[in-house]
């Protein structure tokens, strides 16, 4: 293949004409007039926090991922915090989860009293490996926290094969992963506890939120109580309908995490457009995977046999030995060619916070930081156009060309 016309070959960071004359980010949402519309008439109905809208929106994300429950929450964090409520964790408990993640996978064990420990990732997709987190099962272990990095689904036969033969919880963080199939299935009805999020750079947004889906009665029962301040508003109709409607009773502590009624219409809407916006971050993947492979020095993430990845994000690897320079320097060039790439993941054991409670030091676990140092996300979202996409591979080519190694 032609490599991509990257016109001056003189960089941006030194002086040359950038690829774009305007910022390309690394993630958008994207907001059309039927969003608008839904919205609209919310606000001009009886009912704009968590309500009608709230539960049609939970039916249609279940029905869509093929979980009996649904239950949102205001942010993906919080749905997180309460996935770790309805998994039962508390002090003295253990989850095991992995380094290569946002910090909200390991903090959610926290807000529980409990203690998060992590297991390396598979170097092709840095889905956290079974085996590593084999050797992390205890006598304390209560969860198992896996993490669907960049819409991959981890290797759940294998997770959810250890989480049965020691009776451990599975909590999937499915953030990256809303329309991603694992073994034909959807990702969302598979794990014990699947967490979504509807952040505006996802797959569909509902300005923040977050969902858990579940097969399991008690855990969704559990969600909605912790979700509303340890309110069992069901329990209170069958119980107390003689001391009138005002009456309720607080039985757990829980939280004010209720997604509205706007944020749900908003969803709702966006649901429809979601196989349509799938398809379009999978053309986009393949035409960068297609194209960069042919890079010098640049490795493309992986897809392998069985799983559907949704591309929430595209993360390229860089062969450092092969450039002059390091992952800082061509970073800082792209960002210059007015690409606005992004680094996913610091891993979290590096973070101040745990290295001071936790004592972590770098190298616990290398393949985690081996990633992080070499790895550089490129813009993907459904909107791109074909320029667009265009443009991100010409100004990869022109970076890493101007510092390969001849």
């Amino acid at each position: 293949m032609t490599q991509p016309d990257v016109g001056d070959k003189v960089l941006a960071i030194d002086g040359g004409t950038p690829i774009r004359a305007t910022p390309l980010p690394y993630g958008h949402h994207s907001i059309e007039e039927q969003d608008i519309e839904a919205v609209v008439q919310v606000l001009r109905s009886d009912w704009i926090t968590c309500g009608p809208k709230t539960e049609e929106f939970e039916a249609a994300i279940g029905e869509y991922v093929g979980a009996r429950y649904s239950v949102a929450f205001s942010s993906g964090t919080a749905a997180l915090h309460g996935a770790a409520f309805a998994a039962g964790l508390g002090p003295g408990d253990e989850a095991v989860t992995t380094p290569f993640s946002f910090c909200a996978t390991a903090n959610c064990v926290l807000y529980m009293g409990a203690t998060p420990v992590f297991a390396d990732v598979c170097p092709d997709t840095l889905n956290i490996d079974p085996d590593e987190i084999k050797r992390k099962i205890n006598g304390s272990t209560k969860a198992i926290l896996p993490v669907d990095y960049a819409g991959h689904p981890a290797d759940l036969d294998a997770i959810l094969s250890l989480a049965d033969e020691h009776g451990l919880v599975v909590i999937e963080d499915a953030a990256h992963a809303l329309g991603a199939r694992y073994l034909g299935n959807a990702i969302g009805g598979l794990s014990h506890l699947t967490v979504f999020s509807f952040h505006p750079v996802k797959h569909v947004t509902t300005g923040e939120g977050g969902m858990v889906t579940t097969n399991n009665p008690e855990m969704a029962n559990k969600l909605r109580v912790f979700r509303n301040h340890g309110i069992d508003l069901d329990l209170h109709h069958r119980e107390n309908q003689s001391n009138g409607d005002w009456y309720y009773e607080m039985r757990d502590l829980g939280y004010n995490y209720r997604l509205t009624d706007v944020g749900c219409a908003l969803g709702l809407s966006q649901l429809k457009r979601l196989p349509d916006n799938i398809r379009r971050r999978r053309e986009i993947a393949s035409y960068y995977t297609r194209t960069l492979s042919e890079l010098p020095g640049v490795t493309a993430p992986t897809e392998k046999p069985g799983a559907m990845s949704s591309w929430h994000i595209y993360p390229i690897r860089l062969e450092l030995a092969r450039f002059n320079v390091g992952r800082k320097e061509i970073f800082q060039a792209l960002r210059a060619e007015n690409m606005g790439v992004q680094v996913h993941y610091i891993p979290i054991h590096l973070h101040p916070y745990y290295r001071q409670r936790f004592g972590y030091v770098p190298g616990q676990f290398p393949k985690s930081e081996e990633a992080y140092e070499t790895i550089i996300t490129l813009p993907l979202f459904h909107a791109m156009t074909d320029l667009d996409t265009r443009d991100v591979v010409a100004a990869v080519a022109k970076v890493t060309g101007n510092f390969a190694i001849s």
